[in-house]
């Protein structure tokens, strides 16, 4: 296929005033995608490529995880050559579920 530059779609990104509290509950209540969200927020907006997480699953487990967390709003992704790179979306985040996100990162 001549001129295309990438083997996937762009990834889509949910508009927070969307989301609900529950789905936001819910993307977080993964033990995987709370370590996603916790790794993020612990890293430079747009260092870690969706390669770079130590979990326990596959890339296809993965790539779903991310698409949850695309979905409830936590995570902005965009591809960099063959990588895609991510970043918490965290101000947002704060401004629809103010001290949600604070609560999820203070761990047990």
């Amino acid at each position: 296929m001549a001129g295309r530059t990438s083997h996937r779609a762009a990834p889509v990104h949910a508009r927070l005033e969307d989301v609900g509290v529950q789905e936001a509950l819910a993307a977080l209540a993964d033990p995987v995608r709370l370590r996603l969200v916790r790794e993020l927020a612990g890293s430079a907006d747009w260092s870690r490529a969706c390669g770079s997480f130590d979990v326990p699953v596959g890339k296809a487990a993965l790539s779903h995880h991310f698409a949850v967390l695309r979905a409830a709003g936590l995570v902005e992704q965009r591809d960099e050559g063959p990588r895609r790179v991510n970043r918490l979306r965290r101000e947002e985040f704060d401004a629809r579920f103010p001290g949600l996100l604070a609560l999820v990162l203070r761990g047990d």
